[in-house]
């Protein structure tokens, strides 16, 4: 199963269906595709049951694309003796012995990335460490779904996700109803600099806000006002200001 899925925005209960493995003491392993939120969501591998973790540098971690993570816990482990389908790439033999660089990255080793990747954990360290990071996600997502509600009325922008628990603070999928979400990211780019998502998968009228990794409330609260100003350039119906309901949210969160 996935942490987040890109596409939906949706945040999945990975805890619960863990819990359940593990009551009903099931053979199955346990594989978690983190990708999209690791970083950004919780994730607690180990207390959650998770046997394999997958996760890639270029969300959450804030370095380019190109490195693939893998965490595997005792029971893969033990499944790996018995395995058939090992391949240069996915084998997590030659991958355990770290001073045999060349087979731990199936080939040369990709040194700029892992610059960028030391760089990106010295970040996470100044902050505080990963619940410092997890919870300026949060406080940050917030302010966009603070946003979209505001902004919701019945023919126009509405949560993908209604559930609140259920929500990324990675990526928000936004429906645009009757409000030509092409415009929308057209305006905002080619005439304010904003580079907004595109719906994908068959999501249909909608746009994408990622909220993830390196940002503050000046990024925030400046997509949103420039998604703000593309949407009453247009005369879109917007239920009221998303930027005054995420300046809100925000300020709940800054100390005196």
């Amino acid at each position: 199963m996935v942490l987040t899925d890109t596409a939906t925005s949706v945040k999945n209960d990975v805890a619960a269906i863990g819990a359940v493995l593990q009551a009903a003491d099931h053979p199955a392993l346990f594989m978690v595709d983190a990708i999209a939120s690791l970083g950004c969501d919780v994730y607690e591998m180990d207390a959650w049951g998770v046997d394999v973790t997958v996760a890639a540098s270029q969300k959450g971690l804030m370095v380019p694309p190109g490195l693939g993570f893998v965490w595997a816990g005792p029971r893969a482990l033990a499944a790996y003796d018995s395995a058939g389908l090992k391949d240069g790439y996915t084998d997590w033999g030659p991958r355990r012995s770290p001073e045999v660089m060349y087979q731990l990255f199936a080939g040369t080793p990709p040194i700029q990335h892992l610059f960028g990747l030391r760089e990106a954990l010295n970040m996470i360290d100044e902050e505080g460490g990963l619940e410092n990071v997890w919870n300026r996600h949060a406080v940050l997502a917030g302010a966009v779904h603070a946003a979209v509600d505001a902004w919701s009325t019945p023919e126009g922008i509405q949560f993908n996700i209604l559930d609140p628990a259920s929500r990324s603070n990675a990526v928000t999928t936004v429906l645009t109803g009757s409000i030509d979400q092409n415009e929308i990211r057209r305006r905002a780019e080619h005439e304010a600099g904003l580079v907004i998502g595109l719906g994908i998968g068959e999501i249909g009228n909608a746009f994408r806000v990622g909220h993830m990794g390196h940002l503050n409330p000046p990024q925030v609260l400046g997509t949103l006002g420039t998604l703000e100003a593309s949407m009453l350039s247009m005369g879109a119906p917007i239920g009221s200001s998303g930027v005054a309901a995420a300046a809100a949210h925000i300020a709940g969160h800054l100390q005196g």
